[in-house]
């Protein structure tokens, strides 16, 4: 029974055919090719691997390293060195120009030879074999002199194995069989250089699994409070992977007992709310779930209220510089602040008084006072529409929501596009303050994050966020597509800077440019993610990043896609 079975496998697995040439290989579909080194330079910088393996093609590399008897190696050594004394003096004996490449030679000789009769050194016979795969000839083609050239430039030299290449084919399979059996006699030294373990490593005793490294397919598995902070950032284009990758870090970091706090411009996490009995609060015009802004914070411990009053007006004055769209001059900055603090007054909300059980003030009162000041009247009334007008009702009202929840999702799809950068900046306001009032771990996830990154003053505040977070054991990741419109922005590279975690997805090339710049990829790196598929990408954790493929479980697939064609799909049945 266990034969039949092997013998159906073999048949399931097995091409259809395979047509050896004498400088490839097709196999089934695929054109294949072997090459192998043939010469090393004197000397091999450590790292010189790391270039070809991290190609982003598919390839197979095979190395073979035989001991070589140190008692053989000596005799050897010693019959070359006495060739290379002999071939020095007959050129002595004829007057010749003295070659510094056989005295170089034998000085190597000689050395070598010390060291292994000190058993400082073994010796070894070293075989490195590289089989390309590609879907015509002429990208096979390609991709060989790309390799070739790659190599050459570092004076090491490659052949294709000619009449041999399904030879060459098994030499690679795991048969660990050298049946090409060309090698080049090397000690300890210089084999530690090209030993292929140059990939990062990013698996550890604790944390989430985002996804299987690419180099060496090893879990990555990482703790992003176990960095200095733990911040995120997450580029990518659209379709290519950056809300589903975010929504299974929710899923797992929820697991691990993290609160989770979302801000949704577009009700995709809505459904993860329901999944995981999460709050689910929809901020728009017509919605009878509201934030009132100018609610007083709670006094964190060790912070005095004075300070906390303070803070909190200087963030005021920034939402409603906001709602003005802006434009403010500085006289109308000096009023708009001077009015905020009036307006808490009115509520004997003053420093050095006790105004934690103090009623708040809306955003009426503020008009009220505005309007009773001198150069007051103009900034009211361009307030009107937020308190009176058609956006009467946004954040003009006590808050009423609970958020005594570990999943916390803030939708904004249904605002005006006018309101939407408004309406981050209150939500994030409000999260702020709660995050303050309660050490604990949190997550705070920002989707498209690039519509703050559009105003000054919203995109100060964020800034403020990433940079403060850490004090209070919160981590934000800032999710963005439009990457130009972050960078942009005087604060979009400070974001970046501050936060430790970076997972770049599949980019679009007109922005490869200014990403590659930002994050200092080369150009092996931009070709990863300019041609990724969905889901793949790199992952920077700190000063180490791996190629990253981010793959969920069936059921959490389930939970998270946002594919149209899957959903609609699930909807029929």
């Amino acid at each position: 029974m266990a034969d039949y079975n092997f013998e159906h496998i073999k048949k399931i697995i097995s091409p259809s055919g395979a047509e050896v040439n004498a400088n490839y290989v097709k196999l089934g579909s695929k054109f294949l090719k072997t090459m192998f080194i043939h010469s090393y330079p004197r000397y091999l910088a450590t790292g010189w691997f790391e270039e070809l393996i991290n190609l982003p093609n598919i390839f197979d590399i095979s190395i073979f390293v035989t001991p070589v008897d140190t008692g053989i190696a000596i005799k050897k050594l010693r019959k070359k060195a006495t060739q290379l004394e002999a071939e020095l003096g007959d050129r002595e004996e004829k007057g010749l120009v003295r070659d510094p490449i056989l005295e170089t030679a034998l000085r190597d000789v000689e050395t070598l030879r010390d060291s292994l009769q000190q058993s400082l050194e073994k010796f070894f016979q070293v075989g490195v074999y590289l089989t390309i795969y590609a879907d015509s000839l002429d990208d096979l083609s390609q991709l060989e002199s790309q390799i070739l050239g790659m190599m050459e430039a570092k004076l090491i030299y490659m052949k294709h194995a000619i009449f041999q290449q399904l030879e060459g084919f098994f030499s690679i399979l795991p048969f660990v069989d050298d049946q090409i059996d060309i090698t080049t006699p090397m000690n300890s030294a210089p084999i530690s250089s090209f030993f292929p373990f140059v990939s990062e490593d990013l698996t550890s005793d604790q944390g989430i699994m985002y996804g299987i490294n690419r180099h060496n397919n090893n879990l990555v598995i990482f703790d992003r409070f176990s960095l200095e902070n733990a911040n995120q950032v997450v580029f990518a284009k659209s379709g290519g992977g950056k809300s589903y990758s975010t929504k299974l870090e929710l899923i797992r970091q929820l697991m691990m007992g993290i609160d989770i706090i979302v801000i949704d411009p577009e009700n995709e996490y809505k459904k993860l709310a329901e999944a995981f009995g999460g709050s689910f609060f929809n901020i728009s015009l017509s919605s009878h779930e509201h934030i009132n802004p100018f609610d007083i914070p709670v006094i964190p411990q060790g912070e005095s209220p004075e300070d906390v009053l303070r803070s909190h007006i200087v963030t005021m004055a920034g939402l409603i510089k906001l709602m003005l769209g802006g434009t403010v001059t500085a006289q109308e900055d000096a009023i708009i602040d001077r009015a905020i603090t009036e307006t808490y007054a009115s509520r004997e909300i003053v420093p050095g008084r006790d105004f934690s059980k103090a009623e708040a003030p809306h955003l009426g009162d503020l008009e009220t006072v505005l309007r009773t000041m001198e150069g007051g009247r103009p900034i009211a009334e361009r307030l009107y529409k937020f308190t009176q007008g058609s956006f009467a009702g946004f954040i003009n009202q006590p808050t009423n929501i609970d958020v005594n929840n570990r999943l916390i999702i803030f939708s904004i799809r249904d605002l005006e596009e006018e309101l939407r950068p408004i309406a981050m900046y209150v939500v994030l306001n409000f999260i702020w303050n709660i995050v303050r009032a309660q050490l604990k771990k949190r997550i705070m996830m920002i989707d498209e994050a690039w519509i703050m990154m559009k105003h000054e003053d919203s995109a100060s505040f964020l800034f403020g966020l990433v940079k403060r977070g850490r004090k209070y054991y919160l981590g934000i990741t800032t999710i963005t597509q439009d990457v130009e419109d972050f960078l942009r922005s005087p604060y979009g590279r400070p974001i970046i800077t501050n936060s430790s975690l970076q997972l770049l997805l599949k980019q679009a090339p007109a922005s490869i440019d200014i990403v590659g710049k930002a994050f200092d990829l080369n150009e092996t790196e931009k070709s990863l993610i300019l041609a990724a598929e969905v889901g793949t990408g790199l992952f920077f954790a700190g000063k180490r990043h791996v190629a990253i493929q981010i793959i969920p479980s069936y059921f959490e697939d389930k939970i998270i896609t946002t594919n149209p064609k899957a959903l609609l799909e699930e909807s029929k049945s």
